[in-house]
């Protein structure tokens, strides 16, 4: 099924030439397709290799990792190891605006589309290439992937800021993929503004282990900000062993309070009035006593009522509450119900469930153009664009 909006989104007219697979890639191009740019995704002819992660109920080269980074995109299988894939490649960078991949520099300069081989065949070309690692450093042309960027970058340990005890590992999630995509997309959009203020094109690249590592450091050098260091290295408010949801009645419940005032009115909800002036609050010494027997109080008045009950509770009482929701509980829950989730019917493949962009445009809307296509769906397509572009049609 193609859902072709009534307007266009704000990249509508930008033709975007992805060799990309994985993660990373693909999610900065599928972005780009979200807000109204022309996705051409080339594959080669077994298929990007994410297309078979996951099971699917029918075709096995349409898996769930697939369907989630690769909506909005026209898929074009050519064999770059050819000179029949290779020349329908340069015809094609021909019409593009960017041209962007997730390969080794080494790999794509021996397939021949360095930066500099594509630039010769388009001079104003956005060309980016996100790679491992920054080549000014001893890890230039290492293999990249999430693990091993989380390891470098410190993730694997930001656990032992918490509890000294921790495992190393890295957080559950393709969190180096994804930031550095959307860190792709940001450097892309850069170029472009630039490219339509000076009508010249650029060489842009995104290496995951400084992107990320920025990213995910920002606020935690803290007290090793300045040299000498000032303080401890991690960020205080977001390392305490006290930042996490609080049981109810039924589930786990969120509570940031804005003031004193509010936790007070809290814990007096929950059955705890004068929470403050209270003995047990009172007696301890010391302040990381108070701290600890603060966040007690709060445990203890957050089990008086349901989940539910206390986003209504905190809703009338202006006390900043949420539901803490289990990885599973995303499809129940009522706002994402309403405003991320849509259930899409894929032609031959059955229903699946798609998350729509998140970004709002008033005038120019990102949306879902394109499901996710099968394996070389428009090459014809796109290959007759190409011929009707040469001819001067």
């Amino acid at each position: 099924m193609v859902d072709v909006a009534e307007r266009a989104g704000p990249l509508a007219g930008v033709r975007i030439i992805d060799l990309t697979q994985f993660v990373l890639g693909p999610y900065a191009t599928q972005t780009m397709g979200d807000l109204g740019a022309d996705v051409i995704k080339i594959e080669e002819p077994s298929g990007e290799r994410q297309r078979t992660a996951g099971k699917a109920p029918v075709s096995k080269d349409m898996g769930p990792a697939f369907l989630a980074f690769n909506r909005n995109k026209r898929s074009v299988v050519l064999d770059l190891k050819t000179d029949e894939g290779k020349d329908a490649l340069r015809k094609l960078i021909t019409t593009g605006d960017i041209f962007i991949h997730n390969m080794r520099p080494s790999a794509v300069a021996r397939l021949g589309f360095s930066y500099e081989a594509v630039k010769a065949i388009k001079p104003d070309i956005v060309y980016v290439e996100a790679m491992g690692y920054d080549d000014a450093g001893p890890y230039a042309g290492l293999q990249a992937f999430d693990d091993l960027i989380q390891s470098a970058a410190g993730a694997c340990g930001l656990g032992q800021l918490v509890d000294p005890e921790a495992e190393f590992r890295p957080l559950p999630s393709l969190l180096a993929d994804k930031t550095c995509g959307l860190f792709a997309v940001i450097a892309t959009l850069a170029a472009l503004r630039h490219k339509e203020k000076t009508g010249e094109g650029q060489y842009v690249a995104v290496p995951m282990l400084e992107t990320f590592t920025g990213y995910m450091m920002a606020e935690h050098l803290y007290g090793e900000t300045f040299v000498p260091p000032t303080g401890k290295f991690g960020h205080t408010t977001t390392i305490t062993p006290h930042r996490k949801p609080f049981r109810t009645k039924d589930g786990y419940l969120t509570v940031m309070p804005a003031n004193a005032t509010q936790s007070a009115r809290f814990m007096e909800l929950g059955g705890l009035p004068g929470a403050y002036e209270s003995e047990r609050f009172t007696s301890k010494t010391s302040g990381r006593e108070k701290v600890a027997e603060y966040y007690a109080m709060m445990a203890e008045a957050a089990l008086a009522y349901t989940s539910d009950e206390w986003m209504a509770i905190g809703k009338e009482h202006s006390i900043p509450v949420m539901r803490a929701n289990a990885p599973t509980d995303i499809f129940e829950d009522e706002q994402l119900k309403q405003t991320l989730f849509e259930e899409r019917e894929l032609a031959g493949e059955g229903v699946y469930r798609a998350m729509k962009p998140g970004l709002r445009f008033s005038t120019t809307p990102a949306a879902i153009h394109r499901d996710p296509p099968r394996l070389g769906q428009h090459t014809d397509e796109v290959l007759a664009e190409i011929a009707a572009m040469g001819s001067g049609r």
